[in-house]
């Protein structure tokens, strides 16, 4: 029978092993479920993530005015925490997932601009990465995405980038 696995557990004084974070909708801080926030800059690349207490709109907006200065647009899914991101200064253009949007050509030059693509894969990459160590304590989950952005913002591995990993000046000394 589908669904009926294993052996009942009938004993009500020994209650069985609660999963948690099962409660659906967004995480909080106190709820063992810090949300992170993300953006990535279209011309460079580069992401930044945050780990957050709330993931209201005034968080988000802070977060927003910490990592990008007006005229930037701002690209979001059509979730309500975006609602006040004109208080930022900044612009937004939504893609509207409940209507089956995933992605808009704005301009009609066969290139699809207003898409959040980019932070959902990196959100799959940030998830892969947090799962090698079993579980990670929200006191320290900062550090981790810590670890988890600047490997996303390293774009390769140059002989100046080993020099500021090691803390060695760069020289003009050249040997004869």
């Amino acid at each position: 029978m589908r669904g009926k696995k294993g052996v009942p557990h009938l004993d009500p004084d020994d209650p069985p092993r609660r999963r948690g974070n099962r409660a659906p909708g967004h995480g909080t801080g106190e709820s063992d479920r810090p949300p992170v926030c993300g953006m990535a800059g279209r011309p460079s690349g580069a992401v930044r993530l945050t780990v957050t207490e709330h993931s209201d709109g005034e968080t988000l907006n802070g977060v927003v005015r910490g990592a990008a200065e007006p005229p930037a647009v701002v690209k979001t899914d059509d979730w309500r925490g975006y609602d006040r991101m004109a208080e930022t200064g900044c612009a937004r253009e939504v893609v509207c997932h409940a209507a089956g949007e995933w992605a808009r050509d704005d301009d009609e030059d066969g290139v699809r601009e207003v898409h959040v693509t980019t932070l959902e894969g990196l959100w799959t990459g940030l998830r892969d990465f947090l799962r090698m160590s079993r579980g990670v304590n929200k006191k320290y989950l900062y550090q981790y995405v810590a670890v988890f952005e600047w490997g996303s913002n390293i774009k390769r591995v140059t002989p100046e980038f080993i020099r500021a990993m090691l803390g060695v000046p760069i020289t003009t000394f050249s040997p004869p």
